[in-house]
């Protein structure tokens, strides 16, 4: 990709179990197999990202939970070329209150980001499955916030608390923040209620929704065991290659930024 600051995108929903951190390690390792170049965040305690990349607890000694406390951080290799991590433990989960007398605690991750995103065309925050100072934290360093989307009964509603965080966000602190996309996940083309939350999301999100949507697939609940992204554990599986289709439509989004929706219509 052309020389320019890296596309910086936080994956977030605040309900867990939709496909967050799936996405963030899928869509980041088929961006690297493009020769992206893609730096992970791990910003969630329980450190499911690092897990799912294979970056064994005992190769954490350099962590978001540092890069937040204003340390020096060394991304990790993953394994795949082009993907790096910054990794998370449980550290993490006690840095709301190291930083409760931190006036500028809100920014911490965006005056760090610089210093571990050099050489870097994407990155990708996994943020944590709530709307705390990590969240915050996350969108507030980040051009966009991409949210996985489970077609699920309740889907929508959960998503315009996230919406309004966002735009809570843009008045306060970042003015540029923007949603960049929904993505559809575990969605099964033999279920109603499949069909009717994507009917529902794209009528009322419209191109807000991304064309490709993530199946539900035995391969992609089976790759984290394994350590590895469902794109490299079988990527002729149904659930890879959404997530290659993903990716491809991704690159084609963050090169139109220009004519994005604004928080403010969705």
């Amino acid at each position: 990709m052309v020389d320019r600051p890296p596309a910086t995108i936080a994956i977030a929903n605040q309900k867990g179990g939709v496909g967050k951190t799936t996405t963030a390690i899928n869509l980041g390792a088929a961006l690297a197999m493009r020769g992206v170049r893609t730096l992970i965040i791990d910003l969630d305690p329980q450190g499911n990202a690092s897990t799912g990349l294979g970056i064994a607890n005992e190769a954490r000694e350099s962590t978001s939970h540092d890069l937040l406390a204003g340390m020096e951080v060394e991304p990790l290799e993953t394994g795949i070329e082009h993907l790096s991590i910054v990794p998370a433990t449980a550290d993490l989960s006690s840095i709301d209150v190291e930083l409760a007398d931190d006036a500028r605690r809100a920014v911490r991750l965006r005056e760090a980001l610089g210093r571990v995103s050099r050489e870097t065309d994407v990155v990708l925050i996994d943020c944590p499955p709530s709307l705390n100072l990590l969240t915050v934290n996350a969108m507030v360093a980040a051009n966009s916030v991409l949210v996985p989307l489970q077609c699920e009964f309740f889907a929508l509603e959960g998503l315009s608390q996230l919406l309004l965080t966002v735009r809570e966000i843009r008045r306060t602190i970042s003015p540029r923040l923007r949603i960049e996309g929904v993505v559809l996940t575990m969605y099964d083309k033999r279920n109603n209620l499949s069909r009717q939350v994507e009917r529902d999301a794209r009528e009322y999100l419209e191109d807000l929704v991304f064309r490709t949507v993530i199946p539900r697939n035995v391969r992609v609940s089976e790759a984290p065991s394994f350590a590895r992204p469902v794109v490299l554990y079988d990527p002729r599986s149904a659930g890879a290659k959404a997530y290659f289709d993903l990716a491809q439509e991704f690159l084609t989004r963050i090169d139109m930024a220009g004519a994005k929706h604004d928080t403010e219509d969705a």
